[in-house]
């Protein structure tokens, strides 16, 4: 188990794009009772307006309390910053996060989700992540592509086993996970 999971709370929520993943992840954050620190990894591009009304769909829609960072590449970082025992940090999304290191070559890219998972290890309090399920489809006929779905499907994995709650969201249901399956090894 790579989490510490007497001092921390790893929640994992994946599915398909639209299915409502996001709005779960902020239920669970909600229901925690504890300050919430969104974690964005997705950078607003000005000259996209589909994508800055997605942006302001999801910040219309979490509490004014809870405070948000941009983080589209130190995720680790900021998660080992803001980790605090009275904190859940919801972070959305890891699909976002992949898709801006892709540049990253293979030795740099496991550098960085190690130290996503060297982080976890230390958290305190509650982090839960949003992920997109992007494996069950066609294989992409492009290197990028590719390599975009195999990095992301790889650190879900990895996080899913090491998560202590994990959630698949589809099909208008929610699915505890780690009620109905378990891990692989």
């Amino acid at each position: 188990m790579l989490m510490n999971t007497t001092t921390s709370q790893v929640i994992l929520v994946t599915g398909p794009s639209r299915c409502g993943k996001s709005e779960w992840a902020e239920t669970l954050a909600t229901q925690t009772g504890k300050q919430v620190i969104y974690l964005a990894t997705a950078t607003a591009e000005p000259n996209d307006l589909e994508w800055l009304a997605r942006i302001e769909k999801h910040q219309q829609r979490r509490p004014k309390s809870w405070k948000t960072l941009l983080v589209p590449v130190e995720l680790a970082r900021a998660i080992g910053d803001y980790s605090q025992s009275n904190c859940c940090l919801l972070v959305d999304s890891l699909g976002t996060w992949v898709a801006n290191l892709l540049d990253q070559n293979e030795a740099a890219w496991e550098k960085s989700s190690q130290e996503l998972f060297d982080t976890l290890a230390k958290t305190k309090g509650t982090v839960i992540f949003v992920a997109e399920e992007t494996g069950w489809g066609v294989v992409p006929a492009y290197p990028l592509g590719r390599s975009f779905r195999d990095r992301l499907g790889q650190l879900v994995r990895k996080l899913g086993i090491a998560s202590n709650q994990v959630y698949l969201v589809t099909g208008g249901h929610i699915l505890n996970l780690s009620a109905l399956g378990e891990p692989l090894d």
